[in-house]
C-alpha cells in the first residue's frame, strides 16, 4: 500500500479582504438604512437588508475559513477541509431565501410602484454601488481560493448588482417617472443569481456525496492507468475531493507480471494523475499478475 501525501503547499489567501468586505457592508447597511427610512424608498430600505443578511453570510464565510484551516488529528484524518462545501452549502441556502425575499416583494412593487423622490434615491444608490463594487473587487481577488469564498464573492456581487439597478431605476424615474422599472430589474438580476446559486449548490453536494469531481471523466483517468505499460488490471477506483484543492484517488492495481517494480509502477501513476487530472492524494495498492481475486471487496468497481 502506498500513500502519496503530495498536498498543496500553497499558502493560504489571506482573509483581510474578506474583512474590509464585512466592515464596508457595516457601512452601507447604516448609509441606506437611514435614508431609506427618512424618504421612505423600499428599495433602498429591501436593498440595506440584503447587505445585512449579507454580513451575516460573510461573518459566517469567515469563521468557516478559519475552521477549514484546522490541522488533521486522529479523529477527523482529514482535517476541516470539507468544511468549505458545507459553508458554500448553508450560504447558498441563505442567499436563496433572500433571492426569494426580493424577487415575492419585487412581484408586489411591480403592481403597486411606489412614488419616491428618484434623486434622493440615485446618489444613496451610487454610494451604495461604490462600496459593494470595491468590496466585490477585494473578494473576487481570493474568490479561486474555493467554493466557500466564491459564496461570499457571489453576495457582494450580488449586492452591487442591485445597487446598480437601483441606480438605472432612480434615473429612469427622474426622467421617464417610470416607478415600475426598480421591481423589475431586480426580477431579472434574481433570476441571474439564482442560476449561479444553482451551480455552487450542485458542486457542494456532489462534493459532500464523495462525487467525482466535476473536471475529471472516471473512465479516463481508468483509461489511463491501463495505459501504463506494468498495469493490467484497475479496480476499486474511487476518486473524489476534500477541498478545492485537494482531490484525492484510491485503487487496487493488478501488475502485467508477478514481480513487479513497485516504486516505478506508482511513480508512473502519481505523476500521470498529478500532471492530467490534479489529483494529488493517492493511496495504491498493487498486487501482482498471480494474485487471485480480492475478498471483502463487494464494492469494487
Amino acid at each position: 500500500m502506498n500513500h502519496n501525501h503530495n498536498h498543496n503547499h500553497e499558502k493560504p489567501a489571506s482573509l483581510t479582504n474578506l474583512i474590509l468586505a464585512i466592515l464596508i457592508n457595516g457601512v452601507i447597511v447604516v448609509f441606506e438604512l437611514f435614508f431609506g427610512l427618512l424618504i421612505q424608498s423600499m428599495a433602498l430600505i429591501s436593498d440595506a437588508v440584503h447587505n445585512l443578511s449579507d454580513i451575516a453570510a460573510m461573518s459566517f464565510t469567515y469563521w468557516a475559513e478559519k475552521i477549514s484551516r484546522r490541522p488533521a488529528n486522529e479523529r477527523k484524518t482529514y482535517g476541516y477541509l470539507k468544511f468549505e462545501f458545507i459553508a458554500a452549502f448553508i450560504n447558498s441556502l441563505v442567499l436563496s431565501v433572500v433571492i426569494a425575499f426580493v424577487f415575492w416583494e419585487s412581484i408586489q412593487r411591480l403592481m403597486t410602484p411606489a412614488e419616491i423622490p428618484g434623486k434622493t434615491m440615485l446618489w444613496v444608490a451610487a454610494v451604495a454601488f461604490a462600496g459593494n463594487g470595491l468590496a466585490t473587487l477585494l473578494l473576487k481577488k481570493i474568490s479561486g481560493r474555493n467554493f466557500n469564498i466564491r459564496t461570499a464573492w457571489l453576495h457582494s456581487l450580488q449586492d452591487a448588482l442591485f445597487s446598480l439597478g437601483v441606480i438605472i431605476g432612480a434615473l429612469l424615474i427622474i426622467f421617464f417617472g417610470w416607478f415600475f422599472i426598480d421591481p423589475l430589474i431586480s426580477m431579472v438580476i434574481c433570476v441571474f443569481i439564482a442560476r449561479e446559486i444553482y451551480k455552487i449548490v450542485r458542486h457542494t453536494v456532489n462534493a459532500l456525496m464523495d462525487a467525482v469531481p466535476a473536471d475529471v471523466d472516471f473512465n479516463e483517468v481508468k483509461k489511463d492507468l491501463l495505459a501504463i505499460p506494468a498495469v493490467a488490471e484497475v479496480n476499486d477506483l474511487h476518486i473524489w475531493q476534500t477541498s478545492t484543492c485537494q482531490k484525492l484517488l484510491s485503487a487496487h492495481l493488478k501488475s502485467s507480471d508477478d514481480s513487479p517494480n513497485h516504486e516505478e509502477i506508482i511513480r508512473a501513476v502519481q505523476e500521470m494523475l498529478m500532471h492530467k487530472y490534479g489529483i494529488n492524494h493517492t493511496t495504491i495498492q498493487l498486487l501482482p499478475l498471480s494474485a487471485e481475486e480480492m475478498e471483502h471487496c463487494n464494492h469494487c468497481n
